[in-house]
């Protein structure tokens, strides 16, 4: 903590106190260069982590809403649920660690379809046919067609 007096960057602290509600902690400083005293507060950072949809609304990350998609594209398939959770924590720390605290649901879904190809490919098939909402049976043929070639 830099000492807003001489800007010594070593201090002690004198005393901690938790606020009535618990949400925030006081600390009294004393600066170890010129002795003066300070007050710091510490607060849990509560900015919401966020994804941008297609239409540019923004809506917080949802890990449930993540989770369900992935059963659904894997309903009656041999998948662990313990291996989709796996992708979820993979997509959910790659959300927390982004230094905007938000990303695009085009990259959450990429992400999301490049663990499934490997995981399960009709699980694969499955999510892309939704995520990518394809307009008609070329696209979705192209999609399979890039799958069937990769395997090759």
């Amino acid at each position: 903590m830099k000492c807003p007096f001489c800007s010594h960057l070593e201090d002690k602290v004198v005393d901690s106190r938790e606020s009535k509600e618990g949400d925030v902690i006081r600390r009294r400083r004393e600066c170890l260069s010129c002795g003066k005293r300070f007050t710091s507060y510490e607060r849990i950072d509560q900015v919401p982590h966020m994804v941008v949809k297609k239409d540019g609304r923004r809506e917080r990350f949802d890990r449930e809403k993540v989770m369900q998609g992935l059963l659904k594209a894997c309903e009656k398939r041999p998948v662990p649920v313990k291996a989709l959770e796996s992708i979820v924590d993979g997509v959910e720390a790659m959300v927390q660690e982004s230094p905007d605290r938000e990303m695009t649901t085009d990259q959450v879904g990429e992400f999301l379809m490049s663990r499934l190809r490997e995981l399960d490919k009709v699980a694969f098939v499955r999510f892309a046919s939704v995520y990518r909402d394809f307009k008609d049976v070329d696209q979705f043929m192209a999609t399979l067609k890039g799958l069937l070639e990769a395997r090759d």
